[in-house]
C-alpha cells in the first residue's frame, strides 16, 4: 500500500536523507562535506574528488540521527563537526565506541530493536557486495522505522535473501534503496544496480525509491539509466522531497 503524509522522505545527497515518521524526523547517513573536499575512493574506475555535487539547500532540522555504517560517504568529518554532540544517534553496536570517542554523548546502538519518540527502530541485515569483497567491506545495516506506517531504509546492500525476508517480515509501506551500482576496478557492484532494484520492485507492493546516485566517484549507475531500465520506481534528485 502506498505511503501517506504520515511518512516523508527527502533526499539530501547520496545516502543522506531526512526520514519523517509521524512527527519524528531522522537525519540518516550525514555527508556534509563541500563538493570536491574529499579524495576519490581508491581502486575505482575514475578519480574524481568527492562529493561530486554540492550540498543542496535543504533544512536539515532533525530529532535524531541514524548512521547505517561509518564509511566516509555515510558519515564524514564535516558531519562530525556540525552535529550536536548530544543528539540521539542510532548506529550499529560495533560502531558505538567510535562515536563515543568522537564526543557524542547519546549514542544508542541498536542490536535488534529500539524506540524513539513513538517510532520503533529495527536494525536489519545488509551485504555490502558479493563474496569475499562483501566481507572486506565490513558490517552494514538497514533500518526499519515503524510508526503508524513502516519505512524500510535498506542501506548499502545488494539484493540477497535477508532483504527479501525483511520485506516479508515488515511489509513496509515505503522502501528506500541505495543504488548507484558502486564498484571497484575488480569484482561485482557493492550497492544495488538495475537487477537488484528490479528484484525489490518485484518482491513488494510498497512504494520504492532509489537514492545513493551520482554523488560519489565509484557510483557508476546514472539516474537516467535506472529510470529507463526499471518501472514503478522513484529516482529523486538531490534536495527533492520524494512524492510517494
Amino acid at each position: 500500500m502506498p505511503a501517506t503524509l504520515d511518512t516523508g522522505v527527502t533526499l539530501v545527497r547520496n545516502a543522506t536523507l531526512l526520514a519523517t515518521v509521524g512527527e519524528t524526523t531522522f537525519l540518516v547517513d550525514p555527508l556534509f562535506a563541500p563538493r570536491g573536499a574529499l579524495p576519490p575512493i581508491d581502486d575505482t574506475p575514475n578519480d574524481r574528488a568527492n562529493p561530486l555535487v554540492p550540498m543542496p539547500d535543504v533544512d536539515l532540522s532533525h530529532d535524531a540521527v541514524i548512521v547505517t555504517h561509518r564509511h566516509p560517504d555515510h558519515f564524514d568529518d564535516a558531519a562530525k563537526a556540525e552535529l550536536e554532540s548530544d543528539v540521539p544517534l542510532f548506529c550499529q553496536p560495533a560502531e558505538t565506541g567510535a562515536f563515543a570517542d568522537e564526543g557524542f554523548t547519546d549514542v544508542r546502538p541498536v542490536e535488534d530493536a529500539g524506540s524513539f519518540a513513538g517510532v520503533t527502530l529495527h536494525r536489519t541485515p545488509g551485504r555490502h557486495g558479493h563474496g569475499e569483497l562483501a566481507e572486506k567491506m565490513g558490517p552494514v545495516s538497514g533500518f526499519v522505522l515503524e510508526g503508524d506506517e513502516t519505512l524500510y531504509l535498506a542501506g548499502d546492500t545488494v539484493w540477497y535473501e535477508p532483504v527479501a525476508e525483511t520485506l516479508d517480515r515488515f511489509d513496509p509501506d515505503t522502501v528506500v534503496l541505495n543504488g548507484g551500482a558502486a564498484r571497484f576496478n575488480q569484482g561485482e557492484p557493492i550497492t544495488m544496480g538495475v537487477d537488484d532494484v528490479a528484484a525489490v520492485r518485484e518482491a513488494t507492493d510498497a512504494a520504492v525509491a532509489v537514492v545513493h546516485m551520482e554523488a560519489i566517484n565509484h557510483c557508476l549507475l546514472s539516474r537516467e539509466e535506472l529510470r529507463s531500465e526499471t518501472e514503478g520506481v522513484l529516482v529523486p534528485e538531490d534536495g527533492e522531497e520524494i512524492e510517494f
